[in-house]
């Protein structure tokens, strides 16, 4: 009888029941007070962004006046002057401000094509240098290799504040293809010098050297070099990665505003950021049409954090 176990008491039971109960009005608690806190910070960060978009398609009178108020969140006269009032110099104008919206006030298909071609370019330029590097320094047998992995570490934490004006000497030296002597108010000042990246290099690396180097041998022994080895077998197990470095990359540059205002000068190469600065100090100032500005230079990023977020 010794190899039978013991029938469990009724008070037994009931105990084990009041803890099993107890256990999961626990885990009921903690995940109400874990998913409250996270929907407070998603209001939280998120409710500047809904007055920015409701306060675009708003007079410019209501602007101000509904931010103390639900209104602040909701339309109650929805316009789109802010966004564009063709005949607002006309005596027939149905513009309630008088003054033309954003696409009046300012070339927007020029700028946005000039921080979408940047910005891109940088992107794409990138997400090629940076990761052909970080390939180099994870899989090659290079020399040297880890005194040149310490001084992309280096490079992360160095300001680009601190480098800007003797890269600013240095461009304005430089040579093009066209024969001009220097590189400042064209597409290429605000490319070149920041395709190579050394917080972009690092990601690439460490992703790389989670990668067996199986792959690389038996591609080897099949005679693959080193850069088909790259294209054929990193490159698509690194999706992630490169996902990650593009979404980085183009916050990033997508915003960037010191290197535009220093290199740029008119609408003919500005990017949006220098434009809404320069927008926001032109008479008359009119709220709604600065919202509608922002709103319109948030929308690519909304796009691309939507088109990758998969990954």
């Amino acid at each position: 009888m010794s190899g039978f176990s013991q029938p469990i008491s009724l008070e037994e039971r009931r105990a084990a029941h009041r803890r099993a109960r107890l256990h999961r009005l626990r885990r009921a608690v903690f995940l109400t007070l874990d998913y409250g806190f996270m929907l407070f910070l998603v209001g939280f960060f998120i409710f500047p962004v809904v007055i920015m978009i409701v306060s675009s398609f708003k007079p410019e009178r209501l602007v101000a006046s509904d931010m103390r108020t639900i209104y602040a969140f909701i339309p109650r006269e929805a316009t789109l002057e802010n966004y564009s009032c063709p005949d607002y110099q006309s005596p027939d104008t149905k513009c309630v401000d008088g003054a033309g919206g954003v696409f009046e006030r300012l070339p927007m298909p020029r700028l946005f094509f000039n921080s979408i071609f940047v910005t891109s370019s940088i992107v794409l330029i990138g997400l090629f240098v940076n990761s052909m590097a970080a390939y180099a320094l994870a899989r090659l047998n290079l020399p040297y290799r880890n005194l040149i992995l310490t001084v992309v570490i280096l490079l992360i934490i160095v300001p680009f504040e601190s480098v800007a004006v003797p890269l600013l000497l240095l461009v304005n030296g430089l040579p093009w293809i066209d024969g001009s002597i220097s590189w400042l108010n064209s597409y290429h000042v605000q490319i070149f010098p920041f395709a190579a990246d050394a917080f972009s290099i690092f990601l690439f690396y460490q992703f790389f050297l989670s990668i067996p180097r199986d792959f690389d041998e038996a591609a080897r022994v099949d005679g693959a070099g080193g850069f088909l080895i790259y294209r054929r077998i990193i490159v698509p197990l690194s999706r992630p990665v490169f996902a990650t470095v593009a979404i980085l990359q183009f916050l990033a540059h997508w915003g960037s505003f010191l290197w535009p205002l220093m290199t740029t000068r008119g609408f003919d190469f500005t990017t949006l950021p220098v434009a809404m600065n320069i927008f926001f100090g032109q008479a008359p100032r009119q709220w709604g049409d600065v919202m509608a500005f922002a709103t319109l230079a948030t929308v690519p990023v909304l796009i691309v954090f939507v088109l990758f977020q998969r990954w």
